[in-house]
């Protein structure tokens, strides 16, 4: 890439750009699946309407990421920390966009369950989300901030999140069998479940984006221990 001050001028303000569109994705992202939990819990169809027809805002800002990142490789060969920060935004956009679409798929089911009569069982929903609330916002966080030790941390944080999946899942599927007529919301509320699970993995995935941002290493299928020695670095 040539040295003169007006391209890297026009290098360094694609990649602020760059990670201003993930950021701002983010953000919208979890304020999306934030507010699928809300139409749940306070059976809000409007509410869940709306998180539906923001998913195409969400879709649109993963094509320009998209766009962006692969102008900003054409044009300027990005080297090191620069290329890294490229690839790790593309790939951050992609998970985004994937917890969009379970934020999606909530709101849809809770549409469901909002014209049935109000299902008590649905506040265990709540702390499952909150668990998978916190790994979003630390997973965004380790990549805004270049904490690679934060995103490496998340991955010990998800197993309690799988486990609270399990023994939810497992309530309501005794639910289906002890409760007459209700079966269809409890069969809803364990695939609201089992997207906020899959929202703990693909913030997981985020994290390692953050790590391999940050320090240049791939910690995908890393043990537990080796994921530990990021906080000794």
């Amino acid at each position: 890439m040539s040295n003169s001050p007006h391209i890297l001028r026009d290098f360094d303000h694609a990649i602020s750009t760059l990670k201003g569109e993930v950021l701002r994705m983010a953000a919208k992202t979890r304020h999306n699946l934030e507010r699928a939990i809300q139409a749940l819990l306070e059976r809000n169809s409007e509410l869940a309407n709306s998180v539906i027809a923001d998913d195409d805002e969400i879709d649109e800002l993963e094509r320009s990421i998209d766009k962006l990142g692969m102008e900003i490789l054409v044009k300027y060969h990005p080297l090191a920390s620069d290329l890294r920060l490229v690839v790790a935004s593309m790939k951050i956009s992609m998970n985004l966009e994937r917890i969009a679409d379970h934020s999606v798929s909530i709101a849809k089911r809770a549409k469901k369950i909002t014209t049935t009569h109000e299902l008590s069982d649905v506040t265990l929903v709540e702390p499952i989300y909150s668990l998978a609330d916190h790994l979003l916002r630390d997973a965004i966080s380790s990549y805004s901030d270049g904490n690679g030790p934060l995103g490496a941390s998340l991955y010990v944080r998800d197993k309690e999140l799988d486990k609270m999946h399990k023994e939810v899942t497992a309530q309501f599927s005794a639910r289906i069998e002890d409760t007459v007529g209700r079966s269809q919301e409890y069969l809803h509320l364990i695939i609201i479940v089992r997207s906020l699970e899959r929202v703990g993995d693909l913030s997981c995935n985020i994290g390692e984006d953050a790590v391999f941002l940050e320090h240049a290493r791939d910690i995908r299928h890393k043990s537990k221990a080796e994921r530990e020695l990021m906080d000794e670095d």
